[in-house]
């Protein structure tokens, strides 16, 4: 009898383990086989990417005002230099720089002694002819009988009658004397000639002016309402009136002011006139606008942009600002969703713009998908891929929280803001296709 452990048994053995095995293998290889045919289908959907959305708008063509932005420089709509009216040493300044002044406000006080030496004089001067008048006048009194009886010659009383209108003239030119120094006097003392925001004192106290130089003391401007002189080139002009079929320019249109930091004021002025003479140094044609100021947000001399629709299209397409790349290397582009949600460049031709929207002309056709937010989802993806189109809409207020709060895999439900926020959030799974794509690997880390 062989032992269990002979050597002879070992290589019957290890066939048998080995054969047990392979056959424990295939049956495990088999079951599995099985549940991938039965799982397969529900396992390929899950594993692939849904398409990201983006946010478009419709094109559609309509009467589209042609907006131009121009220069301008305020201006105050009344500006009054004070001057001196007479010689003299300024006493006193009446008035704080950089106030509010009143029309008839007394602003400086210039010496008041010799005009008031010579107001003096003159009544003096009116009281000698008044004297002189009636002496003469009594004399003619007098002679009225006598000359009547001949005991005076006709040409007696023809030299006192003479006599007697030479001085009342002499009252009269004695009088116009007293109200010249009257005057003078009162010139002595410096009233605002309107109401409005006086600047700097151009003169100190004891300083001597002149009423020959006109010396200039202060300067006055009425800025509760603003001039807006606006420059724009002749064939600018000409270019928009042939756009619009050339018709002209209409005044009272409203005008926007745009300052210099971007911020465009909540009231809007109106275009008074557009001057018919261009400028033969500059070739720029000059225009006119008047607009409210009363928080004095506007000052005198100020450099701004003002916005004003000069013609009107018949036919156009407003695109926001952000679905549109301007300047590229072919020219201005947007991107069209076509039939097959694949994004698309497209070349378009701008016109002008129309506050936050350019106005499209040509290069794109009524009823396409225009791509206004989303950019950032298409830029890991690759060129093709089909997205999913949904219905944009312009920034919300910021009193709106609750539109922000949209899922983080909607498009801009609220406006960019929304967007952006989003966005910033989203960051792209290990081994995901696309940066902010909610894939099924993100939702089950």
């Amino acid at each position: 009898m062989r032992s269990a452990h002979s050597p002879s048994l070992l290589p019957m053995r290890m066939s048998r383990i080995a054969a047990s095995t392979l056959i424990a293998v295939a049956a495990l290889s088999a079951c599995g086989s099985k549940d991938d045919a039965k799982a397969g289908p529900g396992a390929a959907a899950g594993a692939k990417m849904p398409a990201p959305q983006v946010g478009v708008i419709t094109a559609k063509f309509q009467p589209v005002a042609l907006e131009t932005e121009l220069p301008a420089r305020a201006q105050a709509i009344r500006t009054a230099q004070v001057r001196a009216r007479v010689n003299g040493v300024v006493l006193k300044r009446l008035f704080t720089e950089g106030s509010v002044v009143k029309q008839g406000q007394s602003l400086f006080q210039i010496d008041p002694a010799p005009y008031q030496a010579q107001v003096n004089a003159a009544r003096a001067a009116v009281g000698s002819a008044e004297a002189t008048f009636t002496s003469t006048s009594a004399i003619v009194e007098r002679y009225k009988p006598l000359v009547a009886a001949n005991a005076v010659s006709k040409q007696e009383y023809t030299n006192a009658v003479a006599a007697a209108k030479q001085a009342e003239a002499e009252v009269n030119s004695a009088k116009a004397q007293l109200k010249i120094a009257q005057i003078n006097l009162d010139y002595s003392n410096v009233y605002a000639p309107i109401t409005g925001r006086i600047g700097r004192a151009l003169v100190t106290e004891g300083a001597l002016v002149s009423a020959t130089e006109a010396t200039q003391l202060a300067l006055i401007q009425q800025t509760d309402a603003m001039y807006l002189n606006i420059t724009q080139s002749a064939l600018e002009l000409q270019n928009l009136r042939k756009k619009a079929g050339g018709k002209g320019i209409d005044a009272a249109l409203p005008v926007t002011v745009v300052l210099d930091d971007g911020t465009v004021l909540p009231r809007k002025g109106k275009l008074l006139f557009s001057d018919v003479t261009v400028d033969e140094t500059s070739g720029q044609v000059t225009l006119r606008a008047e607009i409210a100021n009363p928080d004095n947000a506007l000052l005198p001399g100020q450099y701004v942009r003002v916005r004003l629709s000069q013609a009107e299209l018949p036919s156009g397409i407003l695109v926001p600002q952000q679905a549109v790349t301007r300047g590229g290397a072919q020219g201005d582009t947007v991107m069209v969703i076509g039939a097959d949600n694949k994004p698309a460049q497209r070349t378009v031709k701008i016109a002008s713009q129309n506050g936050e929207n350019w106005v499209v002309v040509d290069g794109l056709k009524e009823g396409e998908k225009v791509m206004v937010d989303g950019f950032q989802k298409l830029q890991m993806l690759p060129p093709g891929t089909p997205v999913q189109p949904v219905a944009w809409t312009p920034a919300a207020a910021p009193a709106a929280p609750a539109a922000a709060g949209a899922p983080a895999g909607q498009p801009n439900a609220a406006g960019a803001q929304a967007t952006a926020a989003a966005a910033g959030s989203r960051t792209p799974a290990s081994g995901s296709p696309a940066a902010g794509a909610n894939t099924p690997a993100n939702g089950n880390r």
